[in-house]
């Protein structure tokens, strides 16, 4: 039996926890939530994957490669957390991966795969839409809609400032440095900066006052990589709208462009509105 290909234990910080009032990443905000604190976001665990990525599948993983992930259970600033990946088995092209807090808590599960993403964790869920008059903080989101169009140069600072802080969990060289395609290439929380951030500027006005987070999240390369200092023109759009006890939920695409206009990078995530922050669900 082949054992299990594990990453380094790494203290996950959560750049947000000074949010303030309003954030799930705030302390006090956090633990009226019912959560232990501050919440560590799903971007920054998900840039302690990529070098076991590349130790499985090779640096085209971030070419051709995915990771697609389903978070399971919170976690707070400066936990130790870690990676774990099957092995690649022979004529496939994805592994089931997880991570675990050190106490052995799964943090998040899904897939990584290089190549066909179609049987990736995310793209193989069922959705299940709800009706859309049972809904009070999205009533405004419909499946479907454009969140728009944005064009953006991947400016360098935040990844530099972050990587030189030490801010970057299981840091790779090429996120400072010259990589095999040149220049510096994004890591995950820096596809997020560019793609989630620029779909917020769509979909924040029409969510309701609430407190989110994220309960889902896809990254995927077609031509990639996703290059640092290019122009991108980033596509987003809604893709589903439901509910569950606690939460209503939101799924939307974001695909970046490359001025060339190949498809290079696409990012498909849930977000998560706690109805216990809203006003709208006050009895």
């Amino acid at each position: 039996m082949t054992e299990t290909i594990t990453g380094p234990l790494w203290a996950a910080r959560n750049w947000s926890i000074d949010a303030g009032a309003g954030s799930i990443h705030d302390d006090e905000t956090a633990a009226d939530l019912g959560f232990r604190g501050g919440t560590v976001a799903g971007d920054i665990h998900m840039n302690q994957f990529p070098p076991v990525l590349v130790n499985i599948f090779g640096e085209q993983w971030f070419e051709r490669g995915n990771l697609s992930l389903n978070f399971r259970n919170a976690t707070v600033d400066l936990e130790k957390v870690q990676v774990f990946a099957e092995p690649l088995k022979p004529g496939e092209n994805q592994i089931r991966v997880w991570m675990e807090r050190d106490d052995g808590m799964l943090v998040c599960s899904g897939t990584a795969a290089l190549g066909d993403h179609s049987q990736s964790e995310l793209r193989t869920l069922d959705y299940r839409p709800c009706d859309p008059e049972a809904l009070r903080i999205l009533r405004k989101v419909k499946p479907g809609m454009s969140l728009g169009s944005y064009d953006v140069i991947a400016t360098t600072d935040k990844q530099f400032e972050r990587f030189d802080e030490n801010l970057i969990s299981d840091p790779m060289p090429w996120y400072r440095q010259s990589s095999p395609w040149g220049d510096p290439v994004a890591a995950p929380c820096t596809i997020l900066e560019f793609l989630w951030g620029n779909a917020m500027k769509g979909l924040g006005p029409l969510v309701e006052e609430s407190t989110g987070l994220f309960g889902a999240m896809e990254i995927g390369y077609t031509n990639g990589p996703f290059i640092m200092g290019r122009r991108y023109r980033i596509e987003c759009k809604v893709v589903c709208v439901s509910q569950s006890p606690k939460t209503e939920i939101v799924w939307y695409d974001a695909d970046a462009y490359s001025e060339s206009d190949e498809l290079v990078a696409t990012l498909r995530i849930q977000s998560r509105a706690m109805k216990a922050s809203s006003p709208l669900y006050e009895s």
